[in-house]
């Protein structure tokens, strides 16, 4: 049952990884949840395959229905209990979290109803209340892999990478040859930019999973962002050997093709993987950023591509800040100021350390006439770059980040991502 990707992002980067999950049993983007759970809803980016939906485990889901069956239940709570969980299978996760708080303590599956409430809070990353309502359930004796696997996303999300690696290594233990475990956990860390834990985590998963082309595409992402381009080239490589025809193949060879700078290359595997029915967010974002990237103007067939799949990738995740920069930036270059400037607001409140938001933010309040707001974008972007240039100079191979969608282009006339 369907309730949405690692592979960056999200995913961002939250709906990335809840997609990354959701037909797995991600990535679909770029740069920003592993097992089956209790909700039916990656490419991150960051780095997951967003067609994929989380699923409801069977005996879950079963015990969920009888819930709802029981006739002793109080009908009103029942009904709001079945609109949260409607609502969180669609990815609706703050819509779905006032529904299910109606529904506690009245319904007989409150594990049920409380995982699902606690990947909503995930989800709106309320990370604090989804790591109280977890350990609630490992205390009350439901310590399984699905709340340890959520657990551990939790605190990526709160910055406790120590009880994070605590919590996967729980889940592993119960399903060592889960890949999904190491590529949802890894897209958290993108999400919440710690590129070397997620490398390290990728880095065990693959000891017993070498052949994963997922966690190969993974660790390209991950390597891109730590400006490694040789190393993530080969790992690239062998997720599209290790994946030829599917969806992680053609998003491993559209990625390393932009990051490349082949964009007629990326524009190339993009479409052929569209064609081949993989219409996902993850390789939507890559089409409609490398058509930008090509120097698409206004009125060419090309620029009305980039617009559509952009429309439909915000349309499908509205909380993926590369997305909504992308369509920003086009917006912007045809002219349509005042839309231009919504998305890139949105991307503002999805991330603000993305220098190029405030690039074209900038751009787009100075041509509609707000003098004050586009100065202060400004001032932003270049305390921005030089605290980049900071992180750069003194930890030269750590933090540094490459190209990955954040490069501010120079040209005044070029829309950029």
């Amino acid at each position: 049952m369907d309730v949405k990707a690692p592979g960056a992002s999200g995913t961002e980067f939250w709906m990335k990884q809840m997609n990354l999950q959701i037909h797995l049993s991600m990535l679909c983007h770029p740069r920003k949840v592993a097992l089956v759970i209790v909700l039916a809803i990656g490419s991150s980016s960051y780095a997951q395959t967003a067609s994929e939906r989380p699923q409801i485990p069977a005996s879950q889901s079963q015990a969920s229905q009888s819930a709802d069956r029981d006739p002793a239940l109080n009908s009103q709570q029942e009904e709001e209990l079945r609109k949260g969980t409607a609502l969180t299978r669609r990815g609706s996760f703050a819509d779905a979290i006032p529904h299910l708080l109606a529904a506690r303590g009245q319904v007989s599956n409150e594990y049920a109803l409380n995982f699902n409430l606690a990947l909503c809070y995930v989800g709106t990353r309320q990370f604090k209340s989804a790591i109280e309502l977890l350990n609630g359930l490992r205390s009350s004796g439901r310590d399984g892999g699905d709340v340890e696997n959520l657990l551990a996303q939790a605190y990526i999300g709160n910055a406790q990478p120590q009880e994070a690696l605590a919590s996967l290594q729980k889940a592993v233990a119960l399903s060592p040859q889960n890949e999904k475990l190491y590529a949802f956990f890894s897209d958290a860390c993108m999400d919440r930019k710690d590129y070397r834990l997620g490398l390290k985590v990728l880095d065990i998963g693959l000891r017993d999973l070498s052949q994963s082309a997922r966690l190969h595409y993974e660790r390209a992402m991950f390597l891109t962002q730590l400006d490694e381009p040789d190393q993530a080239k080969q790992d690239f490589e062998l997720a599209r050997k290790l994946a030829p025809g599917n969806e992680i193949g053609f998003l491993a060879a559209a990625h390393e093709e932009l990051f490349a700078g082949d964009i007629p290359g990326a524009i190339r595997s993009a479409r052929e993987g569209v064609k081949k029915g993989y219409a996902n967010h993850g390789l939507l974002t890559v089409l409609g950023e490398a058509l930008i990237r090509s120097g698409v103007s206004p009125g060419q067939p090309e620029f009305v591509e980039a617009q559509t799949v952009l429309e439909k990738t915000v349309a499908e995740q509205p909380n993926d800040a590369t997305s909504q920069i992308a369509l920003g930036s086009l917006y912007l270059a045809a002219g349509r100021l005042e839309d231009a400037i919504a998305h890139l607001e949105k991307a503002r409140s999805l991330d603000r350390d993305v220098p190029s938001v405030y690039a074209n933010l900038s751009k787009a309040y100075q041509r509609h006439g707000d003098v004050q707001q586009a100065q202060d974008a400004l001032a932003i972007l270049q305390k921005l770059n030089l605290d980049q240039a900071e992180r750069i100079s003194s930890a030269p191979g750590d933090r540094k980040l490459g190209y990955a969608g954040r490069g501010v282009a120079e040209e005044e006339g070029t829309p950029h991502p």
